[in-house]
């Protein structure tokens, strides 16, 4: 009787751990999208380019499973990697880059709130949107 009730509990507790299970990737790559696509309205793309003038990386955020943007005022750049799900917004971007651009070729790491690297982020070239 005891082993048919710890059977049922821990059947009971598997179907609430997956009741309660996060977004699959799917859907956070989607709601990252959704959220570029709200940042981006109103503006036209321009030419893609593999540096731009970055001088402050606070500007520079992260949207999950999809894109950095890095907001420059009238001009917001997208650059997209190539595995969008390497980014996540809890993470914190290390780029080791020289000069005052940011460029496709600068390495971008990502590290947790403890400080451990998370990861590798390899990027295309950076899209203009400016205002309309």
């Amino acid at each position: 009787m005891a082993k048919s009730i710890r059977s049922m509990l821990a059947i009971a507790g598997a179907i609430a751990v997956t009741g309660c299970a996060s977004m699959t990737a799917g859907q956070q790559a989607d709601r990252g999208e959704a959220r570029l696509a709200s940042m981006l309205e109103g503006r036209l793309a321009g030419e893609p380019q593999s540096c731009i003038p970055a001088w402050r990386s606070t500007n520079l955020q992260i949207i999950d499973d999809t894109a950095l943007v890095y907001d420059a005022g009238n001009t917001i750049y997208v650059a997209r990697p190539s595995q969008p799900q390497s980014l996540d917004s809890r993470d914190i971007l290390v780029v080791n880059r020289t000069g005052s651009q940011l460029c496709t070729y600068d390495v971008v790491r990502t590290i947790d709130q403890s400080g451990f690297m998370t990861g590798v982020v390899f990027l295309d070239d950076f899209v203009p949107y400016v205002e309309q």
